[in-house]
């Protein structure tokens, strides 16, 4: 695994502190891989600043936006039925990086592996 992508439901797993998002967010950071989330899902995620919001949010990075990203999305958008911006964002900032993504939502991000193959999807 190059890196991990994180969507909104991963970061509100850590959030309410379910055990296999702290789990899995404690062995990546143990292994030293990557974690990265789209400014996207910050924005999804933010409901107000708490301690706890703050110190998920300083353990990974942030990824800003990106021609390149947006235009990935965008072609994914014209050619999944259903899919949203966040979600096709998401997959398509795990694509660049060759990341797994860990969701909360398998089934919403699935709709996409279609067009990012290449992207694995774990469940938290």
């Amino acid at each position: 695994m190059s890196g991990a992508t994180y969507d909104t439901g991963m970061l509100i797993a850590l959030e309410r502190r379910k055990q296999r998002a702290l789990a899995v967010h404690e062995w990546l950071g143990e292994e030293g891989i990557r974690v990265t989330a789209p400014w996207v899902v910050v924005a999804e995620f933010w409901r107000g600043r708490t301690e706890r919001r703050d110190a998920i949010l300083r353990s990974i990075d942030i990824e800003a936006p990106s021609l390149q990203l947006a235009k990935n999305a965008g072609h994914a958008l014209a050619i999944v039925e259903r899919a949203t911006i966040v979600d096709a964002i998401v997959m398509a900032s795990a694509a660049l990086r060759g990341d797994v993504v860990y969701t909360s939502d398998v089934d919403d991000l699935g709709v996409l592996q279609r067009h990012f193959p290449g992207v694995r999807l774990l469940a938290v």
